[in-house]
C-alpha cells in the first residue's frame, strides 16, 4: 500500500491524471485485466497507455467506457 492510503499503484496513477484534468479510456477489456489510454485534457492526444489487471483499478472502471469529461 502506498502513502496516499489508495492502496493500487494502478488506481493511484489514473486518479493523479484525473485530478490533473486528464482523460482516461478503456482501449480493451479482457480476462487478464484492461489497457488504459491517458489522454491530454485540450484534445485527447494519447499520452501513455499501460495494461492492469488490478482489482481496485478493475472496480473503478467497472462499466465506463472512460473518464467523466
Amino acid at each position: 500500500m502506498t502513502g496516499s492510503g489508495v492502496g493500487s499503484e494502478d488506481l493511484e496513477r489514473v486518479m493523479r491524471w484525473e485530478s490533473a484534468g486528464g482523460l482516461w479510456e478503456v482501449v480493451t477489456r479482457g480476462r487478464h485485466g484492461v489497457t488504459i489510454s491517458l489522454c491530454r485534457c485540450d484534445g485527447g492526444e494519447e499520452v501513455d497507455r499501460f495494461t492492469s489487471a488490478d482489482e481496485l483499478l478493475l472496480v473503478h472502471v467497472a462499466g465506463r467506457a472512460r473518464s467523466d469529461a
